[in-house]
């Protein structure tokens, strides 16, 4: 029998919190850690109409891929829908977890699944999660200089490991060298060999902190040439994660077959499949696609770079997607948000089940799309 926080651990190995966006709110959101579990509702939003089901059917674990409480909340009285939701899961003693952009850039999470439901093939990340990876950085300095040049460092983003910072390794040894006719040393005389009781100090940082940390070495270092080193940190993301996905279809597809298939694996909505083209060719081949479940236009000037022939998505506003055609960028094809990410939760169910003593699991079919008719003839 598993516990929550059995669960959890799992949960959150197969969808690391460190490779959501930093706005995100992922992970455990109500429950005790300590709690058993018997079964586990999924499920992509968190609605009163899901926690009824789920309490009825007896759930002690919600599972679900839009985080409850992403934005600021005040207060989760009964005066709120969201102080209701909280108020009725924690009565019934069902603990709620979600993992959003985690499993959206997960190698086996919500974008591959809609990449492998359309048969999509040599897929790579859209936006690769370059913005996880990190470095060692390497440097030896003077035994008395350590403490200013690791504050240096720290301060431009080195050293911090979870709720730590200022997180260093530091050894001492013999630094030798040999000052030449051209350099201004800080220590010893040109043409003559020196050697300096140095410490050989480490630090772990983001990729992105590199630039601003090597210029705060090379200012807080008294060396003229500080050696130093930069080396990849292993933090356990595979290579393939990152939001999104790029690909070519299996076999020879028209952008309107595309378009058929996605109406085929999809949940039905009231939105349904929307497709536009600069070409206004419906009927051309596509060789290459890109696809991001859930809210996509943010990426539109990225997908415009790529050498894709469609680019399919969720919640595509008139403006980005009319200048984005005109401007001659691929087609697009927008589809519902929950029906593209609902595709995830039987992989995830796979998964739960997959477990030793595994729980019961249940994939909720409740339509959360908040579109419940459309209504007026049908064009195109």
């Amino acid at each position: 029998m598993h516990t929550v926080g059995d669960l959890v651990d799992h949960l959150e190995g197969w969808y690391p919190l460190g490779t959501a966006e930093s706005w995100d709110r992922v992970g455990l959101t109500v429950g005790d850690r300590a709690d058993r579990v018997e079964r586990v509702w999924c499920t992509v939003d968190v609605t009163p109409e899901v926690i009824a089901e789920a309490v009825a059917g007896g759930a002690d674990l919600i599972v679900a891929h839009h985080p409850l409480l992403l934005r600021g909340v005040h207060t989760v009285t009964s005066d709120t829908a969201k102080g209701r939701m909280v108020s009725e899961l924690i009565r019934n003693r069902v603990a709620l977890w979600s993992g959003h952009t985690n499993a959206d850039c997960a190698a086996d999470g919500v974008a591959e699944a809609l990449a492998d439901a359309l048969g999509i093939r040599e897929c790579r990340p859209l936006v690769p999660a370059d913005g996880h990876r990190m470095l060692n950085l390497v440097v030896f300095v003077p035994t008395d200089h350590v403490a200013a040049v690791v504050d240096a460092l720290a301060g431009a983003g080195a050293g911090r490991v979870g709720e730590y910072d200022r997180c260093h390794w530091a050894t001492e040894g013999t630094g030798s060298f040999r000052p030449l006719a051209g350099a201004n040393p800080y220590l010893g005389e040109r043409g003559t060999v020196e050697q300096v009781t140095e410490a050989r100090v480490e630090l772990v940082l983001p990729a992105r902190s590199r630039a601003a940390v090597l210029a705060a070495l090379r200012e807080a270092h008294p060396y003229e040439e500080p050696a130093f080193h930069f080396t990849d940190a292993d933090t356990g993301i595979p290579v393939d994660t990152g939001l999104g996905r790029v690909g070519v279809p299996a076999e020879q597809i028209t952008l309107r077959a595309l378009g058929e298939r996605l109406a085929e694996v999809l949940p039905a909505t009231a939105g349904g499949v929307r497709l536009g083209d600069p070409s206004a060719d419906p009927d051309r081949p596509v060789r290459r696609i890109a696809l991001l479940p859930g809210a996509g236009d943010s990426l539109l000037d990225r997908v415009r770079g790529l050498d894709v022939d469609v680019y399919i998505t969720s919640d595509l506003r008139h403006h980005p997607a009319s200048e984005f055609l005109i401007e001659g960028g691929p087609a697009l094809i927008d589809i519902a948000h929950w029906a593209a990410e609902w595709l995830w939760l039987p992989r995830l169910a796979d998964k739960l089940r997959g477990l030793e003593q595994a729980p019961e699991v249940t994939v909720s079919e409740l339509n959360t799309d908040p579109w419940l008719l459309r209504l007026g003839p049908d064009v195109g």
